[in-house]
């Protein structure tokens, strides 16, 4: 089906469409041209009986059904143009001739068959024009003009009847089809945008999720440890306090030295997420409310882990005391370090330490009086870190830590997002081993 540009030109209310129109405003449009086109043709239709001899009724007749053709426009515009072309030498139906031609141009037909019944058109035109006016002059005696005269009036009749409708169709079709055109890109930029924002959203969902789960690592980390050993010696001083109350004495000063550690711990954890929210909220809500780009979310987060990883956390140059505080809880550990001491950037000297520590926190819950061995390598570019235990000892009361299954996880989890390697498993001897490899991310000696 063709279509015009004064079709789409105009936002008017659709409707469920009737045949070939899609609005009430193009219904009524054509019907009217139609009534027009059909009056003019029938008004003309008494000249044309009246030349040919024919009835002035059948002239009548003939030239309203000719003109009525009209309302057809939209649908089948070649018709239009031919039957104008066709009615050309009984001089009929010039406003049907012109609108033809205007929606021929404008429509989606071939630009070779517009261009064809256009030139039949003119030349048509033309040749009518050319005999009726040869009609007049001779008819004229006292009118004598030269020869170019017939010609030209010919040719300038001819153009302004059919060149400015088929220029003002094809102007009104080009503009048509670029509004199609802008209208189609802005529906894919829509769509777009809608797809990038969902990415968006998932982006920060990941990002959220991520925070969440960086948080629940930390935490776990800070307070296992401590409480574990807290229970280990509260466990030794309920034993001994009866027999050695001296031991018992410092065993309830180290519960409360390792509590207040713990605390401490917690309160810088808690700085941190004070400060993430801080960044975060902004980031959700911005500004009176209104919301902002999503991946601020992810920025807010990012600068949230960035925070945690400073220079205060904890170094490899405290393993020793942490070995110290498994021994004091009455574990047996032997600390050997191959290489010479170096500073590593502060992410993977805290992530060593975690990992040497949760190890140690895991032989305290699940092989308790085993003897254990902490080795720290120090190589080129990397760190290297085991940590293994023996079997446990079953004369060895077991303190009855809870377990979530989390710490292997968060170990693993921590040593891959640096790009190392991680390796844990149980041993040939029955007890357990944790390996790990870190690379060292620093840019430069002293980072």
């Amino acid at each position: 089906m063709t279509a015009t540009g004064a079709d789409q030109e105009a936002a008017g209310s659709t409707t469920r469409g009737y045949w070939w129109w899609e609005r009430r405003r193009s219904v009524a449009l054509d019907v009217g041209l139609a009534l027009v086109s059909a009056l003019e043709c029938g008004l003309e239709g008494v000249e044309f009986a009246g030349n040919t001899g024919l009835p002035v009724p059948v002239g009548v007749v003939f030239g309203l059904l000719a003109g009525s053709v009209l309302v057809v426009r939209r649908r089948w515009p070649i018709v239009v143009v031919l039957v104008s072309i066709a009615m050309t030498p009984a001089e009929m139906g010039f406003l049907m001739a012109l609108v033809g031609l205007y929606t021929l141009a404008a429509s989606e037909v071939p630009r070779r068959i517009t261009v064809v019944l256009a030139g039949m058109a003119l030349v048509g035109t033309f040749i009518v024009t050319y005999v009726r006016l040869r009609q007049t002059v001779a008819e004229e005696a006292d009118f004598g003009p030269g020869d170019w005269y017939v010609p030209l009036v010919s040719v300038f009749m001819a153009v302004g009847l059919t060149a400015p409708a088929v220029l003002f169709g094809l102007y009104i079709g080009a503009r048509r089809r670029l509004m199609e055109s802008l209208r189609e890109r802005a529906d894919s930029l829509e769509r777009e945008l809608s797809l990038l924002a969902d990415r968006a959203e998932e982006r920060a969902e990941w990002a959220r999720t991520e925070e969440r789960t960086r948080i629940a690592r930390e935490m776990h980390d800070v307070v296992a440890h401590r409480v574990s050993l807290m229970v280990v010696h509260a466990a030794a001083l309920q034993a001994v306090a009866p027999k050695d109350p001296a031991k018992a004495v410092r065993n309830a000063a180290l519960v409360g030295e390792m509590g207040r550690q713990a605390l401490t711990e917690l309160r810088e954890m808690l700085g941190v997420l004070r400060s993430g929210d801080a960044l975060m909220a902004p980031a959700a809500a911005g500004e009176g409310g209104r919301a902002v780009p999503l991946a601020s979310v992810g920025q807010a987060a990012a600068a949230a882990a960035a925070a945690t990883a400073s220079e205060d956390g904890p170094r490899l140059s405290e393993l020793e005391v942490l070995v110290a505080q498994s021994r004091q809880a009455g574990m047996v550990v032997e600390l050997s370090v191959d290489g010479e001491l170096r500073p590593y950037a502060p992410e993977v000297e805290q992530t060593a330490f975690r990992v040497v520590q949760e190890a140690l926190t895991n032989v305290h819950k699940h092989a308790a009086g085993a003897k254990a061995w902490v080795r720290l390598a120090h190589r080129g570019s990397e760190v290297a870190m085991q940590v293994e235990n023996g079997p446990s000892d079953a004369a060895v009361a077991d303190a009855g830590l809870p377990s979530g299954g989390n710490g292997l996880v968060g170990m693993r989890e921590r040593v891959l997002a640096l790009g190392g390697v991680f390796v844990s498993g149980p041993t040939d001897a029955g007890g357990f081993r944790v390996s790990a490899v870190l690379p060292d991310t620093s840019a430069s000696p002293g980072t």
